[in-house]
């Protein structure tokens, strides 16, 4: 599937949004939520340049990216992060159209991210 159709479908069936957050807030709410997923959807080689840590990768251009997806637990709360905050942001539009709670979005993405990042 690609990111224009993952983006396409979703905005015609949800009544959420993805909360774009920046930064800061990002960080703080993920580390007090006892609940929070951290999902990078950029490529390999840009994960292992450098990610967010705890981080779990599921690439937005693979194909199995839906898939892998609808893999993870719809009940907990993920924040979703790629490189600008575009690929991140449809990612997390797809999320709530397949029945996911809380999906927050990195809004500029790992580009105004000012902690230190883990690399592979």
């Amino acid at each position: 599937m690609s990111l224009k159709k993952i983006g396409e479908t979703m905005h015609a069936n949800t009544t959420n949004s993805v909360v774009n957050l920046d930064s800061e807030s990002f960080s703080e709410k993920f580390k007090n939520d006892s609940d929070a997923i951290l999902l990078d959807v950029r490529t390999m080689q840009e994960f292992d340049a450098g990610h967010i840590p705890e981080s779990k990768l599921i690439d937005i251009y693979l194909p199995t990216f839906p898939e892998k997806i609808n893999e993870l637990d719809k009940d907990k709360n993920y924040y979703v992060y790629c490189r600008s905050g575009n690929r991140s942001y449809h990612a997390g539009v797809f999320m709530l159209q397949q029945g996911f709670k809380t999906v927050y979005n990195l809004a500029d993405g790992i580009l105004d991210w000012h902690e230190p990042l883990a690399k592979s």
